[in-house]
């Protein structure tokens, strides 16, 4: 028999995973139709939402998914607002492209005095 924790650990990943899968098709319909309307946005926000509320709420540690949590929350904030459909697209890519540096930002550490280090040894 699997252990609370271990049960708790697959619901964790189970929710990242579709919140993940919510950001990316948004994201991707945002990129890629050539005509936005707020109709066709609503009704994308509407598909999405049926995928992700199967699936239950977990708390979320790490920073990178808590951001992705909050980015999740404001595209279903923009779902019946009155606001102009390009300002909403602007808006969003903006706080994507804020995501991914803060990932990539963790990733990537650059050695800025990489020559330096190495001088003592000569």
């Amino acid at each position: 028999m699997a252990s609370q924790k271990v049960i708790d650990n697959s619901q964790r990943l189970r929710y990242i995973r579709a919140l993940e899968r919510f950001y990316k098709s948004i994201l991707s319909y945002l990129i890629n139709t050539p005509e936005l309307t707020s109709a066709g946005y609503n009704k994308k926000i509407t598909n999405a939402l049926k995928i992700l509320q199967r699936i239950q709420e977990m708390a979320l540690y790490k920073g990178d998914l808590q951001d992705l949590q909050k980015l999740v929350t404001k595209m279903i904030g923009f779902k019946d607002s009155d606001k102009d459909i390009e300002d909403i697209k602007d808006e969003l890519l903006y706080s994507s492209n804020q995501l991914e540096k803060t990932k990539s930002a963790r990733r990537y550490k650059k050695d800025k005095y990489a020559q330096s280090k190495y001088e003592d040894w000569e």
